[in-house]
């Protein structure tokens, strides 16, 4: 809807441009934040969530293969120890 008064018309474009120049604003204080956080976390020497998960899934899956290593030298040390001696 256009109104005939210039003067709202003025006051409707300025509002506009606020509103962008605000939401601007906005996505320019987020972007300086994150790179604010990013800065810090790099200086504290942390770690980023997804590779704490990866080394996480890593680490499991190792303990699950040492498991599996010592499952299978049980069986031979329990054969060593029955075998009689030869003196």
């Amino acid at each position: 809807m256009q109104t005939q008064n210039p003067f709202l018309d003025e006051v409707a474009k300025l509002t506009n441009a606020a509103m962008g120049l605000a939401q601007s604003a906005g996505e320019e204080a987020k972007a300086a934040f994150r790179a604010q956080a990013d800065r810090m976390a790099a200086e504290l020497d942390l770690i980023r969530r997804e590779d704490f998960d990866a080394l996480k899934a890593e680490l499991a899956a190792l303990r699950a293969e040492v498991a599996e290593l010592k499952a299978a030298q049980a069986p031979a040390k329990t054969a060593a120890k029955k075998a009689p001696k030869a003196d």
